[in-house]
């Protein structure tokens, strides 16, 4: 009998071994920081529903957006067309981003932000007419799981079925603590060969790797080895943008105005699926030509949907008329003091912490995304009423900002009741 058979649902769920996981939760109503399932069962969001949801759920303001948009747009060809939604997002962006960037190419996911600005760069070299077209990107990175995202991301597990599509891509090591200047001299004698478009970072935390966390000093060399060498730097700032790292982007830490930045995820507060790529006015100058061929191609039904956008315009207003950078400051603090707790736990190692994220590796003999311990933890804390979807032994908590502290330290004293439990012999 197949997995498949076994499941009462036809629904084939992302990143998930049905044989191993049965049945899901089905989620009926969302508010705040908690998730309400059939029959009533209560789950405190803890991981804002793969760290997209920043406000929390159901935020009366955006909810508005979207109600008020359904009956005037729904849905509209963004090729050869706009409408206000889009171009109040687009403003808003360039206002709120570094400096320099100045034009907003929307897209429907943090896999596809990546993909536009990876055809961005290549399409800005070959416009400019220079055999440009190598991309570099950092070991244990993650951008995506489309063709060219999976490429620049670390090769396992993950995309090993999908090689025959994948290109290569230059590696450079992380930036460890104690270790950047490998990372400098591999960058440095990469882009010295003349044949680099662009490198690709996930600016100062590397999420779907392990939660890797490096320095802002790392970022700023990396970015200006970049520009010594006219090479393309793009921030990748799906999930660390929007205020994830303490900052409304990350970047902003290390004071770098990257070439190309993608964002997408807490877009819309965590509401609707939209995603954007910024680019300076020098890559959209390559790009703009009566040569019908030299034009930006890419596209796909859903650009800029005005619903989604509108709950992003709602978003933007958020974050500039309501506190939103005084509640991450006291999430930070309160992360910070639940976090001390476990300093010195021989439990766990790598106790970390940047912005509103924390993360903690527990003590185990096959560490990694796959270590046995992995689908224990993800049990034990549904059991308890908190959503923690670890990364194999890496448990790391990124709530909406939202959370109380009551409710943080639920999710605390989750996670030291757990490893508890499943430390016992």
């Amino acid at each position: 009998m197949s997995g498949a058979s076994r499941t009462s649902s036809p629904v084939w769920h992302p990143f998930t071994q049905h044989a191993v996981m049965g049945d899901v939760p089905r989620i009926v109503r969302a508010k705040g920081v908690w998730l309400e399932a059939e029959g009533g069962r209560r789950y405190l969001d803890a991981i804002s529903s793969w760290w997209v949801t920043t406000h929390g759920h159901g935020h009366p303001r955006i909810g508005a957006a979207i109600r008020d948009q359904v009956e005037t747009l729904d849905q509209v060809i963004f090729a050869g067309l706009s409408h206000e939604p889009a171009e109040a997002v687009a403003r808003g962006l360039v206002r709120l981003a570094p400096p320099g960037l100045a034009h907003v190419f929307f897209s429907d996911s943090g896999s596809t932000a990546v993909e536009v600005g990876l055809k961005m760069a290549l399409g800005f070299w070959r416009n400019r007419g220079e055999a440009r077209t190598r991309i570099l990107a950092l070991e244990h990175a993650y951008h995506g799981d489309t063709a060219a995202t999976m490429s620049v991301g670390a090769r396992g597990a993950f995309n090993a079925a999908y090689e025959p599509l994948l290109f290569e891509v230059g590696r450079i090591p992380f930036p460890a603590a104690g270790s950047q200047q490998a990372t400098y001299d591999a960058l440095e004698g990469a882009c010295r060969r003349g044949d680099v478009a662009a490198l690709i970072v996930e600016p100062l935390i590397l999420g779907a790797g392990g939660m890797l966390i490096y320095a802002t000093e790392a970022l700023a060399m990396m970015a200006q080895i970049c520009r010594q060498h006219r090479v393309l730097f793009i921030a990748d700032e799906v999930m660390t943008g929007w205020g994830r790292t303490g900052t409304l982007f990350a970047c902003e830490q290390a004071d770098v105005a990257p070439d190309i930045m993608c964002v997408a995820k807490g877009m819309t507060g965590g509401a609707l699926p939209l995603a954007a790529t910024l680019a300076t006015s020098e890559i959209f100058e390559a790009h703009y030509s009566t040569d019908r061929s030299r034009t930006f191609f890419h596209s796909s039904s859903y650009t800029a949907n005005p619903i989604a956008c509108a709950a992003a315009r709602a978003n933007i207003e958020i974050w500039e008329a309501e506190p939103v950078r005084e509640r991450i400051a006291a999430l930070c603090g309160m992360q910070r003091d639940n976090l001390a707790k476990f300093e010195g736990d021989s439990r766990f190692e790598n106790v970390r912490q940047l912005g509103t994220i924390t993360a903690l590796d527990v003590v185990v003999r096959d560490a990694g995304y796959f270590a046995s311990i992995g689908p224990r933890l993800y049990e034990a804390f549904m059991a308890r009423g908190v959503l923690l979807r670890s990364l194999g032994n890496t448990i790391y908590v990124m709530p909406p900002y939202c959370v109380s502290g009551e409710e943080l330290a639920v999710v605390y004293d989750a996670i030291d009741e757990v490893a508890k439990a499943v430390s016992a012999p």
